[in-house]
């Protein structure tokens, strides 16, 4: 028993550190006009392809940055690259010993590196993973999760931390419905039962299908004065 009681402790110890942290990088943004969303998935479920299809949309008229999460590579931060946006990459192997999420340290670790008074919305890439992002708040204003329907319908209850945390559930790959035995109506109320508020967005990052609803949620949630800021055409 006492042994269970000291573990207890120090976990809580560890997520009230990282919360101290989060709110500290919250004041940061908060100070520059940074809208922040957190974008988390499990490995493969195509939160890349979806910010290339966003960053199509949004460059034109939103100043918009990335702070990219990987384990190792830079990978995903080369493909983003091409859109000539702020983007910093955080690998959680070197310095941060592997680790399968982003805290608020390892995100507070790149803030210097971005022109955050020029960015309006920063769009965070969490490490591929179901369970550890969703339990370290990093600053965010919004948590967008990014589900893929190749992972099968009942998700929400194997997993149901990072779906109730969720702001907006985006359901991802709807292209290939026709392909799986993916019941897509027993996956929204395995949704509903976990999230009952969560709304979701149908997308596909291949055909482009719901990434303009989805455009539409993130410029709705933005502060007036950020949309009538004038964007560089470089």
């Amino acid at each position: 028993m006492h042994r269970t009681k000291v573990r207890q402790v120090v976990r809580e110890n560890v997520l009230d550190a990282n919360d101290a942290l989060a709110r500290a990088n919250r004041e940061r943004f908060d100070e520059a006009g940074t809208y922040v969303i957190n974008v988390m998935s499990s490995p493969g479920a195509g939160k890349t392809a979806l910010l290339e299809r966003v960053l199509e949309r949004l460059r034109a008229t939103l100043r918009t940055g990335i702070l990219e999460g990987d384990v190792q590579t830079t990978l995903d931060a080369e493909r983003l690259a091409r859109f000539h946006v702020p983007i910093v990459q955080v690998n959680t192997d070197p310095g941060f010993g592997g680790e399968c999420h982003l805290d608020a340290n390892m995100v507070r670790s790149a803030l210097p590196e971005l022109p955050l008074e020029e960015i309006d919305l920063l769009l965070i890439e969490n490490v591929g993973n179901l369970v550890c992002p969703a339990e370290f708040r990093v600053g965010e204003d919004a948590r967008v999760m990014v589900f893929s329907v190749t992972e099968g319908e009942e998700k929400p209850l194997k997993y149901p931390l990072m779906f109730r945390t969720a702001d907006l559930v985006l359901v991802n790959k709807i292209d290939l419905l026709d392909h799986l035995d993916f019941d897509l109506e027993k996956f929204l109320g395995y949704l509903k039962a976990v999230n009952p508020t969560a709304p979701h967005i149908l997308t596909s990052a291949r055909t482009g299908a719901g990434v303009g609803a989805f455009c539409s949620w993130l410029e709705e949630r933005l502060p007036p004065p950020a949309l009538d800021t004038p964007v560089s055409s470089e």
